[in-house]
């Protein structure tokens, strides 16, 4: 079954120019596109797409504002933002809101496909230049966290459920909820975003 995507950007040209790399890519297929808030809303509610891709940029609200309604209406979609910005807080905003994956305008045709193909899997993304942005600025130690911590904390960087990390694991839902309690005291976070970006920037997960 193909992966079925809505782009959402306010320059035509920008979407026309993801929509003829996406056509040339096995499995996937655009279902429709989007320049506007209200016609992002009401397509993602009429289409039910496997991954939106929305621009963070977008006129009104802007893109990471517009998630949680996106959410709302298409509760089985991904959103995989589009930026032009590398900027480490733009991500964290992004995926607090509840973005899966983020990408930037001028990643490759590769990268760009790759991008949705894991969202559309049920991975987080990062594309690998702002990966090795945030490798640069962050420079915490995994010293605080046991091993199994590390492997759960991997999982739950990787967006998989309590449920999904226990079954990988061979370990109850409750002892898997015991460890992320634990690893976001000895961490001292309060959001799934900043699990993320410390498991990019200590290499837990790739950023691509």
């Amino acid at each position: 079954m193909n992966t079925r995507v809505l782009l959402v950007d306010d320059h035509a040209v920008v979407r026309a120019g993801i929509h003829l790399v996406l056509d040339r890519a096995a499995g996937i297929e655009v279902v429709g596109e989007a320049g506007t808030e209200e016609r992002t809303v009401i397509l993602a509610r009429a289409h039910q797409p496997d991954v939106i891709v929305l621009d963070v940029l977008l006129p009104g609200k802007g893109g990471i504002a517009l998630i949680p309604e996106l959410l709302e209406v298409a509760p089985n979609s991904r959103v995989l933002m589009l930026s032009s910005s590398t900027e480490p807080g733009t991500l964290e905003r992004a995926l607090e809101a509840g973005a899966t994956g983020y990408s930037i305008k001028r990643a490759t045709d590769v990268d760009l496909i790759a991008a949705v193909q894991a969202v559309a899997a049920g991975s987080s993304y990062v594309h690998p230049e702002l990966g090795a942005a945030l490798a640069r600025g962050r420079k915490a130690s995994t010293g605080p966290l046991s091993p199994r911590e590390l492997d759960v904390l991997r999982l739950i960087a990787l967006g998989h459920t309590n449920h999904e990390i226990a079954k990988e694991l061979f370990i109850s839902t409750r002892t898997t909820e015991m460890h992320r309690a634990s690893i976001m005291r000895k961490l001292h976070f309060e959001t799934r975003a900043q699990l993320v970006n410390y498991a990019l920037a200590n290499g837990l997960i790739g950023p691509a």
